[in-house]
């Protein structure tokens, strides 16, 4: 049975509620073998236990996790997929050399995907809430939308995707689609 591993990069208690259990919900009332670390506490013997892993996002003013930036270098490794929502589309983007941005999207947004994204297709309402956003446009990452600001990446040689968008909030699928990745 497959097992995804959840990550957890809110540093505060509340943001866990908001971030991460929507997305071990939608795992777990779709059958989905999930577990949860923190950042700060994960092992090798976490991500080797993981077929997949997805870093879920956190607050807008939370982000301890660019000062703990090396805590993820394990991303150039890992051979299952992940999955980097909002936060964890930054930390993937920095892990790989992108540039941190300033950059504030809060609300609904349409977003116009070019390719097939992890079931997503043409133009899609999506949730943003975000103050930062990496540059992919120079990385080893084709961009599925977004202009300006990346909105859905995933690495050209390896199954690393992005979103800077909460698919918790509107597009469960993307998060089941990614689940079910070969």
């Amino acid at each position: 049975m497959k097992t995804i591993l959840l990550i957890d990069i809110c540093n505060e208690k509340l943001g866990f509620y908001e971030f991460v259990k929507p997305v071990r919900d939608i795992l777990i009332k779709n059958n989905v073998n999930v577990f949860i670390k923190h950042y700060t506490r994960l092992k090798k013997k976490d991500l080797d236990e993981a077929n997949s892993v997805i870093i879920c996002g956190t607050t807008l003013y939370d982000n301890k996790f660019i000062e703990d930036i090396n805590k993820f270098k394990w991303l150039t490794d890992f051979e299952g997929a992940v999955l980097g929502i909002c936060g964890g589309m930054q930390i993937i983007g920095m892990i790989f050399n992108g540039k941190l941005c300033r950059g504030t999207e809060i609300g609904y947004y349409n977003e116009k995907f070019g390719k097939n994204f992890l079931g997503l297709m043409g133009k899609q309402e999506v949730y943003h809430l975000h103050n930062n956003y990496v540059d992919f446009s120079n990385l080893d990452f084709e961009i599925f939308a977004g202009n300006k600001i990346s909105q859905g990446v995933k690495h050209k040689k390896k199954r690393i995707y992005g979103v800077l968008f909460h698919p918790e909030v509107r597009q469960k699928d993307l998060i089941l689609n990614f689940c079910n990745l070969k």
